[in-house]
């Protein structure tokens, strides 16, 4: 989608009136002015006024951002579907949050189609009052730039979006951007003796990889680098332990959300050009039980010499995320923090309207990213990290085991995992909101691309 910052009066048939009655935009005619006077008079927060040719949308200020990015998914909900560009009219501060709704609910996954018609989004331009602040525009455009990659990412299929093809559109990000990108491959990977990785990997056809992400701006404010890992497992059968209930495997393509989520925060971080050293760490493979594939009573030496005995081959993305995390001590991190849709446990407990979060970290990082979430509507809820939960993960047979007890699953897989941090370390458990199965406002169904606002927000206000 394209911002123009200036009113085009080619777009001015289908148009939104945004402000309260301190604040009706300058630029509207004498008649748009009363109409949106008698409006406020309502005291309405959304009304629609459509004609054969014509849509007008009245929005009444509200200082609940996420009320006004609501209001921006019900308007995109009503242009009909012929409408190509829209102009708002509205200050920068009053339509911010109104607009990033709008955009985000324009997302489309159509690649698929045959039928080129349903390929196209005909809303690709919005046309903004000229007091809207350029930096706010470049922000928005970022913000759904990176968004809607993440989604891309999720929704793709394995057919097309195997290891190697996520280190490439990762790969794309760094063209884009700031970023560098290294991506190691199998036999770096086996060299580094990175024993998780590979076990997940053995029942698979293609080979894994290991993406290193890093932006590293001349000012940057933290002499320690923020260290984000996203899971990258493409797609999930389970392995060995096959998935055995009904529509179990049917989003499985959805298992990389972590991945796409830390690498989409990364790019909208050096996009906007973020004073910060951040470096993201992606290991990617799929689970499989085909070829040699690994096997429960498996005893699998992890990056960092932790031998693991393997109960359950479909618990994988602790395996690969525990040597992406022993390799972050190479960098000295100032703190660690992970994404994954680690859990189901961590779905059946929150449900999909927030993410897990807990660690050893000291309590500033998780008041940020509290508040983070609820700036960004991303919302996130602290769970206990007792030791006691570490208790369930030893193994009679080695160091760990990579399944717990029946009860606590979120916490006993965050548990293994900070056995392999030696820095302060955040685990945020995105199970329940990286796959909707409907559309939620402006969270489209399919791939959320939860994550990647939380963590920019994070990351932005970053103390």
């Amino acid at each position: 989608m394209q911002l123009i910052n200036k009113i085009n009066e080619e777009y001015t048939k289908n148009r939104i009136i945004i402000g309260s009655e301190e604040n009706i935009p300058v630029t509207l005619s004498t008649e748009d002015k009363e109409l949106f006077s008698d409006f406020l008079l309502l005291e309405e927060e959304v009304k629609i006024l459509s004609s054969l040719d014509s849509i007008i949308a009245l929005v009444n200020v509200n200082p609940d951002n996420e009320r006004m990015r609501v209001a921006g998914s019900k308007v995109r909900s009503v242009l009909n579907k012929e409408t190509e560009a829209i102009t708002v009219h509205g200050r920068s501060q009053d339509c911010f949050s109104f607009i990033e709704g709008l955009m985000l609910s324009n997302y489309q996954f159509n690649k698929y189609f045959s039928d080129a018609e349903k390929r196209t989004n005909k809303l690709n331009s919005i046309s903004v009052d000229n007091s809207f602040s350029a930096s706010d525009l470049e922000e928005l455009l970022n913000i759904t730039k990176a968004v809607s990659w993440a989604r891309d990412m999720v929704n793709e299929p394995v057919s097309f979006l195997n290891a190697e093809q996520l280190s490439e559109e990762i790969k794309a990000l760094g063209d884009d951007s700031d970023l560098k990108i290294t991506v190691l491959e199998k036999s770096q990977i086996e060299a580094l003796k990175m024993g998780g990785l590979l076990s997940v990997n053995k029942g698979s056809i293609d080979p894994p990889t290991f993406t290193i992400a890093e932006y590293k701006p001349a000012n940057a404010a933290n002499s320690k680098p923020i260290v984000l890992v996203g899971k990258g497992v493409v797609y999930d059968t389970g392995g060995l332990s096959l998935k055995p209930t009904a529509q179990s495997m049917d989003i499985m393509k959805s298992d990389m959300g972590g991945a796409a989520c830390v690498a989409g925060a990364i790019y909208l971080a050096a996009k906007q050009n973020l004073p910060l050293h951040i470096i993201g760490l992606i290991p990617a493979t799929d689970n499989r039980p085909g070829l040699n594939a690994y096997a429960p009573g498996d005893v699998i030496t992890m990056f960092n010499g932790t031998t693991v005995e393997v109960l359950n081959t479909d618990a994988e993305g602790r395996m690969i995320l525990a040597d992406a995390l022993s390799y972050s001590a190479k960098f000295d991190p100032e703190v660690v923090i992970d994404a994954a849709t680690l859990t189901g446990a961590a779905h059946r407990a929150i449900g999909m309207h927030a993410s897990i979060i807990m660690g050893n970290a000291n309590d500033k990082y998780f008041e940020q990213l509290e508040l983070a979430g609820n700036n960004s509507f991303e919302r996130v809820v602290r769970f206990p990290f007792w030791d006691e939960y570490l208790e369930e993960m030893k193994s009679p047979i080695a160091d760990l085991k990579n399944l717990g007890g029946p009860s606590g699953g979120m916490i006993t897989a965050g548990k293994f995992l900070e056995q392999f941090v030696k820095s302060p370390y955040v685990h945020i458990d995105i199970a329940g909101p990286a796959w909707l199965d409907k559309n939620e406002a402006y969270r489209t169904k399919g791939g959320s691309g939860v994550g990647v606002r939380l963590l920019y927000n994070f990351l932005k206000n970053y103390t």
